[in-house]
């Protein structure tokens, strides 16, 4: 009887913790997150057009949300592929193995690229632009993990000009991603998310924004002469379009896109088109209104999917890349530069009032970051008594593989040169009876004699160490043995790598220098409290400090950690 009696009492003290349970808050989430990776985005860009931008774009981000104003890159090399990649997965490509925009595949002894698949179809476009897919990508994307936590509720679609800026941060579970193909001015897809393109993106291409853009001038959005904070319009660095004789404003894009270029009616020859379009579509791409055209589809996409506004937690992955070709033309001290941020800034102020206006910016999660920098063109710096520099790859590649020769005999000892590493044709080191590291290390001996190289190291000695900072922690945190090259090489600080070398203009990036690895990281909207903070942080910690807040899985690769200033702990 006591027995029954203790048993009942202790029943009934533990109802009101199970009732607290039971009457518990429920889960509480964004109803919409909305990721911006803005394409070659250096940090100080935020600060640089402060007195020009308005007051609904980067100021907006600044004045009311989260800002780390210490965030970078921890891997060499720094392109879009790979950070994209890297925001997304929460990792490095040591672990998520996108090492670079393309690659030697060492089972075929071809290249490839970073989202390409032959074993799908292009919707809505060419073949060449068409075939893509996240097949490279290894690891799960915090957008993956969106759909599983949500047992495939939440919608995640990306928008890019780009096919890899929309494709990786999609990930691969995504609802659709969708990007840009010049060969028809349209947003495509591919069979590895649908079989046809929805009816919202089909009436939006038959719409021809695109082409509708290219029908005025681009000319300054303020008079050429408030863009203090940029060099002259015509200077030697910088690049002009193809027609034009001289990169000065206006660009006349009606007259510069008349012009078809080969590659693009061989695309549209080789996909079954019996007509040609009669302009150059693709033009858009190294102009600010790529961006406005990416935020149209966007803003469609987010109408017609009813984004935010199902009861679940929805995904939008939104990229910028037209600054990236903007910035490798002109260069980032370029009036072009500067007005393409400009008129971004009022872009981003167009899709934060859409967003207030239709879901309520505490309802909506907002992060903005950058896939990578870039270096000051070369002969900028020169011209200002700085140091600088730039080198040829394939001059160094054919000069190695002559020397290689030389000492070893006949042979194509040298298969590629690509994300500064050196990929060695090892099935001929062994045919020789050469040892494959020691042929490492003598090549690396080899490329630390190049002009504005200060390391190369055999990929050997990076898998046998392991380093906490400093630029050999750089080399490892980019290192993927089954995808990367025999020697990795490192340039000096101000040297890139110029493929039209000796001709330098515009700029690049790639490297471990903080122009190429310090980005902006800003939260904003839902549960962000307005401040700033100067401590260390990676770009791998953003997909961990999304998951803490949407009470979700890290992605199974992560080796991020979650910023604990902007979670409030």
């Amino acid at each position: 009887m006591k027995k029954r009696l203790s048993l009942l009492l202790a029943a009934t003290l533990a109802l009101p913790a199970f009732a607290q349970k039971k009457n518990a808050a429920p889960l509480e989430r964004p109803k919409l997150v909305v990721g911006i990776v803005v394409d070659q985005m250096r940090y100080d860009y935020l600060y640089r057009y402060w007195s020009k931008y308005g007051t609904g774009g980067f100021r907006l981000l600044l004045g009311e949300g989260f800002s780390y104003e210490n965030a970078h890159y921890n891997y060499v090399p720094t392109y879009t592929g790979p950070g994209h990649a890297s925001i997304y997965t929460g990792t490095t490509p040591s672990v998520h193995g996108i090492i670079g925009n393309n690659w030697l595949e060492r089972e075929t002894g071809r290249g490839t690229y970073v989202t390409e698949d032959t074993d799908v179809q292009a919707v809505g476009g060419t073949a060449a632009a068409g075939q893509q897919s996240p097949r490279h990508l290894l690891a799960t994307t915090i957008t993956d993990e969106l759909r599983l936590a949500t047992n495939f509720q939440s919608k995640v679609i990306g928008v890019c000009i780009k096919d890899r800026g929309s494709i990786l941060p999609a990930g691969h579970a995504a609802n659709g991603a969708y990007w840009y193909d010049g060969a028809n001015g349209a947003f495509i897809t591919s069979t590895f998310y649908q079989q046809q393109l929805p009816d919202w993106a089909t009436r939006f291409n038959a719409e021809n924004r695109a082409a509708r853009y290219l029908d005025q001038p681009w000319n300054t959005l303020l008079p050429i002469g408030q863009y203090t904070e940029s060099t002259p319009d015509d200077v030697a660095w910088e690049s002009a379009f193809r027609g034009e004789a001289r990169p000065v404003f206006p660009h006349d894009l009606p007259t510069l896109s008349a012009a078809l270029p080969a590659a693009v009616k061989g695309a549209m020859q080789a996909a079954g088109e019996k007509t040609a379009p009669v302009r150059n579509l693709d033009l858009i791409r190294s102009t600010p209104f790529g961006n406005s055209l990416t935020l149209d589809f966007a803003l469609e996409a987010l109408r017609a999917e009813q984004m935010g506004q199902r009861g679940q937690t929805d995904f939008l992955a939104l990229s910028f890349s037209s600054t990236d070709y903007v910035g490798h033309q002109f260069g980032p001290n370029s009036i072009e530069a500067e007005d393409t941020y400009l008129r971004l800034d009022q872009d981003l102020a167009r899709l934060f009032e859409h967003l207030d206006k239709t879901l309520g910016r505490k309802n909506v999660l907002v992060f903005l970051s950058a896939d990578h920098g870039a270096a000051h063109s070369p002969n900028f710096l020169l011209e200002h008594h700085l140091p600088a520099g730039s080198v040829g790859p394939r001059l160094m590649r054919d000069s190695l593989q002559h020397e290689l020769v030389r000492r070893h005999g006949a042979g194509q000892w040298v298969l590629s040169y690509e994300n500064q590493q050196v990929y060695l044709n090892r099935p001929l080191i062994a045919q020789k009876n050469l040892d494959l590291y020691q042929m490492q290390r003598e090549t690396a001996d080899l490329m630390r004699g190049f002009a504005g190289v200060t390391r190369a190291l055999a990929a050997e000695d990076v898998q046998k160490s392991h380093w906490e900072s400093g630029m050999l922690m750089y080399l490892e945190n980019g290192y993927f043995p089954k995808r990367s090259g025999d020697v990795l090489v490192v340039l000096e600080p101000g040297w890139l790598e110029s493929y039209s070398f000796p001709v330098s203009k515009g700029t690049t990036h790639g490297s471990a220098s903080r122009y190429d690895t310090h980005v902006p990281v800003l939260f904003w909207g839902w549960r962000v409290k307005h401040g700033e903070s100067s401590a260390p942080v990676k770009i791998t910690d953003i997909a961990p400090t999304l998951a803490r807040w949407l009470r979700i899985q890290e992605p199974d690769g992560c080796t991020g950690e979650p910023l604990r200033q902007v979670l409030g702990w």
